[in-house]
This record gives C-alpha cells, structure tokens and sequence, in this order.
C-alpha cells in the first residue's frame, strides 16, 4: 500500500510538472493553408472566438496582395497578444512546405493559351521568389491583375509576356487594329506570386 501511494504521488508530480511546463512555454499556433482553406490549431486551451479570429485575418491575407507569410505571421501574433496570449509561435504549414503561403486565383482571358484558359482556377504561392519562365500573377500598374510569363529579370524590373502569340486584326471605324498578348514591365513588389498548379 505504501508503495502505491508512493507512485501515485510520483506520477500526480510528473502530471502536474508537465502541464506546468506546457503552460510556462510559449503557446503554438499552428496554420494549415491549402489555398482556399485555413485550419488552426493551438497546444493549449483557447476560445473558439480567437480560432475564428485568427482564421479570418488568415483568409483577409490570402486576399491581400502585399501580405506575406511574414506579414501573416506577425499579424497573427499581435492578435495572440490582444487576446492575452502573450508570445506566440506562429507556424505555417501548406501543401508546399512550411513557410509557403498559397491562394487560389482564377484566370480572366485568353492571353495565356495554351498553357492557361479563360475561367481557369490556379494555385498561386504568394512568394517573390520568381525565375524566368516562372509564370506569376502580378498587379501591374498598366493593366491590373495579370497572369503573365516572366521574360527577363533585371534587378527588381520583371518583364512579364502572354504565352499566347496569336494576333487579331480588328475594323473599327475603318482603321485597322492590331490585338496581341500582353507584355509589361513591373517592379518586384508587384508580383503576387507564382503559379504552382493548373
């Protein structure tokens, strides 16, 4: 009998040591994102209100062209902190790996064809971390949101060009027009990020 209090009172010891010490350490966030979908978990109690709420910062991110895994994870933590949740680690989980934040995006227009049509849905990964041939959709001051196929990189200048090479002669009060795909510079800082799947 002795021994067996003996060992509950061992194992009550470790038990409570070891939800002290998941309490004393900083709490953990976990995000999954796959592109449309968010999913957050935390390793300790917390309400459903600050799961919604981080899962709805997560979702405005997605939809904001300068947002980016840094961005979404010091907005995460800064609404951790509101909620008294102190320091946060903040970790960000996709089908492409940690640290990888993809969105989906659909195509408006024939000027990628072949590779893309019109009314196609694509996954984008939102990175600047772009290579030539890299197809990317960017927010070019010219033209709005574009899809394009980066051409040459000089510095932060990215030249973006349609895979589509057909051109379309149009009358219009008697003038002749000539139609093309698109080809544009734009800065770095307008990329949204490149197209992983379609």
């Amino acid at each position: 009998m002795k021994n067996l209090t003996k060992f509950i009172l061992i194992l009550i010891i470790v038990i409570v040591g070891a939800l002290g010490l998941i309490f004393i350490s900083n709490p953990t966030i976990d995000l999954y994102i796959d592109g449309e979908n968010i999913t957050c978990t935390i390793d300790r109690p917390f309400s459903e209100e600050l799961n919604e709420e981080i899962c709805e910062y997560a979702l405005d991110s997605m939809n904001n062209i300068s947002s980016n895994v840094s961005s979404l994870e010091t907005g995460v933590k800064e609404i951790c902190r509101e909620n008294g949740l102190g320091e946060v680690n903040v970790n960000i989980k996709s089908p492409y790996g940690d640290n990888q934040f993809p969105v989906i995006y659909q195509v408006e227009g024939d000027s990628m064809e072949p590779t893309l049509q019109n009314g196609q849905t694509i996954l984008v990964n939102k990175t600047k971390d772009i290579e030539v041939n890299d197809i990317v959709v960017a927010d070019s001051p010219e033209y709005g949101n574009i899809v394009k196929r980066v051409d040459r990189i000089e510095g932060n200048n990215i030249h973006l060009i349609s895979d589509n090479k057909e051109v379309d002669y149009n009358i219009i009060n008697g003038m002749i027009y000539e139609s093309r795909g698109i080809t544009t510079w734009v800065d770095l800082s307008d990329i949204y990020g490149v197209v992983e799947a379609y």
